[in-house]
């Protein structure tokens, strides 16, 4: 059986009837959290941001001046009476900052920091009391629709290997704690090997990829992960091998950096296509 997990449903937001968009609010306005900022104010069919938060707002304020559309940034505490839907891009620490409010208002929370929800599983109740929504979009990661398709029926593996270049992985507290250098190293080198679960804890800014396909499919305990370390690539990959009674798959991605190595190009795109997909007349995608 497949533990509990979320999947790429609409979401029950809350619209303005008055306004007839979803208000959109960003939290955290990182490479990820300014490119879904751009998208909205070029123009998105029923939605419209409204409200931001950073933890710099003078700066935040700076970085949004040239949008054609003003938007006011504001404490996150701010951002539920002003939104229908949140975007988490900020530290996993704030995700029960950002996400309660939403959730016992009844609406929707778009959480890119998916390890955060293993160590706050009561945000999934909160959800569940209130009728609000935690999603975990496809970010970085292809083929969660063919997971989250496959755990309807019996999954009896799930095995990921990431690769990442170093500068991806320097000072991730997992290498902290066991005394693992990289910076210095020639050849591809597996620094970790585990579950979802211990990697979201030792390495919280990189492997949320590997948590949403955890959730996606048999849970954090039994989907099994290898990270690597490969000082001759420039992307983070992604290879993926599922075995169920339905279907046996192969999936590899390599993903574009931003400008923060932490984080693929693709995981902003991912956000925008979901909210694109709550008010489309065409939805393709489970």
């Amino acid at each position: 059986m497949s533990s509990p997990r979320t999947e790429p449903a609409s979401a029950p937001v809350t619209p303005d009837h008055s306004r007839g968009v979803l208000r959109v609010a960003i939290a955290g306005l990182g490479a990820v959290g300014l490119r879904v900022a751009h998208a909205l104010d070029e123009g998105m069919p029923g939605c419209a941001l409204v409200a931001v938060s950073a933890h710099d707002r003078v700066r935040a304020a700076e970085r949004l001046a040239h949008l054609r559309r003003a938007v006011p940034v504001v404490p996150v505490e701010e951002l539920e009476a002003l939104a229908d839907i949140v975007v988490e891009c900020a530290p996993a620490a704030l995700l029960p900052t950002i996400a309660e409010p939403f959730l016992r208002a009844g609406k929707t929370v778009i959480v890119l920091s998916s390890g955060a929800i293993l160590s706050h599983q009561n945000l999934v109740e909160l959800a569940r009391t209130h009728g609000g929504q935690i999603v975990v979009p496809t970010g970085a990661l292809l083929g969660l629709d063919a997971v989250t398709a496959a755990a309807e029926g019996d999954i009896r593996s799930v095995r990921m290997i990431t690769r990442k270049p170093v500068r991806g992985l320097v000072g991730a507290p997992y290498l902290v704690e066991h005394d693992i250098a990289i910076d210095d190293i020639t050849e591809p080198l597996r620094i970790f090997d585990g579950t979802p679960r211990e990697a979201a804890i030792g390495f919280p800014a990189n492997l949320n990829v590997a948590v949403a396909l955890a959730l996606a499919g048999i849970g954090p305990d039994r989907t099994r992960l290898e990270i690597w370390a490969d000082p001759t690539l420039t992307r983070n990959t992604h290879t993926i091998e599922v075995d169920a009674d339905s279907a046996s798959f192969t999936m590899s991605i390599a993903n574009i950096p931003t400008d923060n190595p932490k984080t693929g190009r693709i995981t902003a795109l991912s956000v925008i296509s979901y909210l694109r997909k709550l008010t489309a007349p065409l939805r393709v995608g489970s």
